[in-house]
């Protein structure tokens, strides 16, 4: 077995996150305020203080339903007829000003200050700001979508009343919760130049907008994305892409590849594999194991039969491992991570949409040498010994990393282009379909959606 990787590239990597990373991936709950004076959910409190680390989309396994508390505060009419003018602007933001009471609040403004001035104003301001912030696309439209988003406390409704109206600048308060995302910039550039008369592919690029308001403003300085649908794998730091690998995702149905924003605590080199039971017993994997002791040692197979005749088999690290020879450590329901694999010319395909959701990465082993450097404290003479050892080993990271698993079907590609990419598992019907019909509340924090664990992830 021939193991290569480039050490200067991985030097160059690691010189390139030297910079201290932020305060807020100091914790597993990477993706939570740090803030003292912002309001966490309390669940979200508990949930980060438990010693054993846990996403925030686990600690909102179940799903919440915030409660509402009055938000109307008084409006000057000067505030209201700048809110006007934001909402005749909108468009902009793909988002369509004929949702947010604009008829009513010009008759309201030519009546005078009002109590029911105020209220209408206050809610048509609240509802930008959900959004803005949050997106516009309901949750029942957001398939397989896992993301817990915390910017609503991070920058909540009430407190962005308040500054907006005490400050007159109410465009300025929405620009603070917009997607910092130079993609995001990318995309309302393409808005700006698409003339009407294009609708489809302002459709296309309105709803890729709002996927940026799905996830957190914030995403951290240093993190995992992976777009499903391009099969590419980003390790980005501070805006800036570090490297890029190919992926193999979920094929469509009940295998498909998740959206998710997880944590990586760790790089597991030559992991072991242990083979569901719908394959052990199912497939008889396990009753083959056992009678034919040479093939199962080639293969790398151990079988352990108990006393109640139940049979377990774990496929041993080596380069005939499933999982090749390395998988990260990303606890989550979902049974999701990303991993080496030793059928790698399927990274040749055009379509790699194969898995059975788990995502398979290009030039696994730098990439795992590469994370055990920056946030394990390896070298890269150690982390390619771990791999030729052939060992199962941990590394765990000082500081865990956020990975993003989306699903955007236009979006800069790797080249720097922006690009337009299949819709493999159908999900940008709904979305559309929503910015067609009139715009409902989002109360929901996460998908009602049902958890589909991953039982395997065999080679094709």
């Amino acid at each position: 077995m021939k193991i290569s990787v480039r050490v200067s590239l991985l030097a160059t990597a690691a010189l390139a996150v030297a910079a201290p990373l932020s305060a807020r991936q100091a914790n597993p709950a990477n993706l939570l305020p740090q803030d003292a004076n912002v309001p966490v959910q309390k669940e979200v409190q508990k949930e980060a203080a438990k010693a054993k680390p846990q996403s925030v989309a686990e600690a909102f396994s179940q799903e919440i339903v915030q409660e509402i508390p009055s938000i109307t505060q008084p409006w000057s009419l000067t505030n209201v007829k700048t809110l006007v003018s934001v909402i005749e602007g909108i468009g902009a933001e793909g988002l369509d000003p004929a949702d947010y009471n604009l008829p009513e609040l010009r008759a309201a403004i030519a009546l005078g200050t009002s109590e029911q001035l105020d209220e209408l104003a206050s809610q048509t301001f609240a509802w930008l700001v959900e959004d803005l912030r949050d997106g516009r696309t309901p949750m029942e439209s957001r398939k397989q979508w896992f993301v817990f988003d915390p910017d609503a406390d991070r920058y909540p409704t009430s407190t962005l009343m308040t500054q907006a109206l005490e400050s007159g600048d109410l465009q300025g308060a929405l620009a603070g919760i917009m997607p910092e995302h130079p993609d995001y910039a990318l995309l309302k550039a393409e808005l700006a130049k698409t003339p009407a008369a294009k609708g489809k592919h302002r459709k296309m690029i309105r709803a890729n907008m709002d996927r940026w308001r799905w996830l957190a403003r914030d995403l951290g300085s240093q993190y995992l994305m992976t777009n499903v649908p391009e099969f590419q794998l980003r390790l980005t730091v501070n805006d800036n892409i570090v490297r890029t690998y190919k992926t193999v995702v979920g094929k469509p149905g009940r295998t498909a590849t998740p959206q998710l924003a997880e944590s990586v605590e760790g790089v597991i080199f030559n992991p072991t594999w242990t083979v569901p039971q719908s394959i052990v017993k199912g497939e008889g994997l396990g009753a083959r194991v056992l009678n034919n002791p040479t093939w199962a040692r080639n293969a790398g197979y151990k079988a352990t039969k108990g006393e109640n005749g139940w049979v377990s088999v774990v496929q041993q690290p080596g380069p005939t491992n499933s999982l090749g020879l390395m998988k990260l450590d990303m606890p989550n329901r979902h049974a999701i991570f990303l991993h080496d694999t030793p059928a790698r010319g399927l990274f040749a395909n055009d379509n790699r949409a194969l898995s059975h959701g788990c995502i398979r990465t290009e030039r696994a082993t730098e990439l795992a040498i590469t994370l055990a450097i920056l946030q394990g404290g390896l070298s890269p003479e150690e982390g390619v010994n771990l791999i030729k050892g052939g060992e199962y080993t941990k590394v765990g990271f000082q500081k865990t990393m956020p990975v993003y698993i989306t699903y955007f079907t236009m979006a800069k590609d790797i080249e720097g282009k922006l690009s337009t990419f299949p819709d493999i598992y159908d999900r940008d019907a709904p979305v559309l379909a929503s910015f067609d019909a009139p715009r409902m509340p989002n109360r929901s924090r996460v998908t009602g959606e049902q958890v589909i664990p991953i039982e395997d992830d065999l080679q094709t």
